[in-house]
């Protein structure tokens, strides 16, 4: 529904423009769940090097009567089969001292049936905080750099068995406009096993932005 994506997904310029100037108070947090939330497309990056995919993602805000910081619906899938995303998580943000936060990542249990769940609130009626299952040691820490957030998971603390891996790092940049995403799997040599060689996913917000805080009309 559009006026989901409109109330609870996108970004405020506003609200962006005025927070990240607050030397890393709440506005600062609220900037940076405003800039993760929305639907953003890989469609340039894919078109300019085939290393990329054509990829879709699409983040919303949930839960926003907690007050035990942001939660967000996440949602990712090919181009071509969205309707089949390949990866659904929880983000759990909050903020550790100034200009520093924190991003938990959790596993949704049978995700699928909230695939598309970020068009509609109501498709995501079932879910719930103890329906989660936390994915130990792959936090993501940012900090605030000038107009961005950057940072990532630490070490080797995010363990995984995809595709031979037994790690796995992700680095991630977050902008008004793009959110750029480095996902790698290594072996428990170092070796690197899957994931792009030679950068991220660059994600384009796609449309228009409005607040993320907005109450429902």
């Amino acid at each position: 529904m559009v006026w989901w994506t409109r109330a609870l997904c996108a970004v405020s310029i506003a609200l962006g423009s005025v927070a990240v100037a607050s030397d890393g108070g709440e506005g600062s947090l609220q900037t940076l769940v405003s800039w993760m939330c929305g639907s953003f497309t890989s469609a340039a990056q894919s078109q300019e090097n085939p290393e990329y995919l054509d990829v879709r993602l699409h983040t919303a805000r949930i839960w926003p009567e907690r007050d035990d910081g942001y939660w967000l619906y996440v949602e990712q899938a090919m181009a071509w089969s969205q309707d089949e995303p390949h990866r659904q998580r929880v983000y759990h943000l909050t903020q550790v001292e100034a200009d520093v936060f924190q991003s938990e990542a959790f596993e949704i249990r049978d995700p699928l049936r909230f695939a598309g769940a970020w068009r509609d609130p109501d498709a995501l009626s079932g879910l719930a905080p103890d329906s989660l299952e936390a994915r130990t040691g792959c936090a993501v820490t940012l900090r605030k750099q000038a107009d961005a957030f950057v940072g990532g998971t630490s070490g080797r603390g995010c363990e995984s068995t995809l595709r031979g891996a037994a790690f796995v790092t992700s680095d991630v940049v977050v902008t008004e406009s793009t959110f750029t995403t480095w996902d790698r799997g290594f072996a428990a040599t170092g070796v690197q096993v899957w994931g792009p060689e030679n950068g991220g996913y660059v994600f384009k917000r796609n449309g228009i932005h409005t607040s993320a805080f907005a109450s429902n009309p």
